[in-house]
């Protein structure tokens, strides 16, 4: 019998936490599946032209077997995803792990796989999202003001940042990459591993470690392929989506406090906010919160908890 191909995708480089992670996740696949599965892994499809967008559609198409990123990107099948990316909806990691581990975090796993061409596999890590930039230090919402800001393509974080005074560009990761060192972006979010590993702190000096957003992604798999494959594949992927998600959160909570330590005080100004100018934020964001609050309280507030 052949064996099943698991092609899975990813849009970062070797010393990404997902990259590690998706490695890990063969090795269990392998470990536990053997002969019956030929791995394939891609692990920057941004080198092969392609932007990371693209990637849920290659996995909806069968191109790849499955793919990690943000989780906003299947809003349009599973609207509620999106909601991940209000502001300050998580405090720590502590809280943010027991909400994709709980009641949610099932919930939202149920409603993919009824509602889209995937299945999802785990949540996995992506960071507390932080402003950078290249004109000045931002301590309070007046130091927003005028700052056109690269974010993801999320229309929900860019109504949060219109209410601090920025001007978001919604633009994918490869094309702000390849214009940073132009006139279109002054800034943008992401968490610190991607600051540092697509060299955005060589251009912008000023980092806040703001926290105003955190990251899920989702580790997808194509549902009409995952159901093809015998019992036994599948249960190895069970266990190999586990085992790697353990690893992923474990580098994602260390990465941080490296991160910070490779950044040179002499070309980045990295701005701590005090209890008091964090709470300026949460309070100039909180119309946000509260508009989708109406529309969702019950499908996604009410299981927060």
């Amino acid at each position: 019998m052949k064996p099943v191909v698991i092609r899975l995708g990813g849009y970062q480089k070797p010393a990404s936490i997902h990259t590690r992670a998706c490695l890990r996740f063969g090795e269990v696949l392998q470990r536990e599946a053997g002969t019956a599965v030929d791995f394939q892994f891609v692990p920057d499809v941004l080198a092969l032209g392609h932007k990371s967008g693209d990637l849920p559609k290659m996995v909806e198409s069968g191109e790849l077997s499955a793919c990690y990123i943000s989780s906003l990107r299947y809003a349009k099948w599973v609207p509620e995803l999106a909601l991940f990316d209000l502001p300050f909806l998580f405090p720590d990691r502590t809280a943010a792990y027991r909400v994709l581990d709980g009641r949610l975090g099932q919930t939202l796993k149920d409603k993919v796989t009824a509602q889209s061409p995937f299945r999802l596999l785990a949540y996995w890590d992506n960071g507390f999202r932080h402003f950078s930039n290249k004109l000045r230090p931002i301590r309070k919402p007046a130091d927003c003001k005028g700052i056109r800001i690269r974010i993801q393509m999320s229309e929900l974080q860019a109504e949060s940042l219109r209410l601090l005074g920025m001007e978001p560009i919604l633009e994918d990761i490869k094309i702000f990459v390849e214009q940073i060192a132009g006139d279109r972006f002054d800034g943008q979010d992401n968490p610190l591993t991607n600051i540092y590993n697509f060299n955005i702190h060589k251009h912008h000096r000023y980092i806040t470690l703001s926290g105003h957003v955190y990251g899920v992604a989702c580790l997808m798999v194509n549902r009409a392929q995952y159901e093809s494959w015998p019992a036994t594949v599948q249960s190895a992927a069970e266990t190999a989506a586990a085992e790697a998600t353990v690893l992923q959160r474990q580098l994602a909570a260390a990465e941080d406090a490296d991160i910070l330590k490779k950044l040179n005080p002499a070309q980045n100004e990295i701005v701590r906010l005090t209890a008091e100018e964090h709470r300026a934020f949460t309070e100039a964001v909180q119309p946000v919160t509260d508009k989708y609050r109406k529309d969702y309280g019950g499908s996604f507030f009410a299981l927060l908890d």
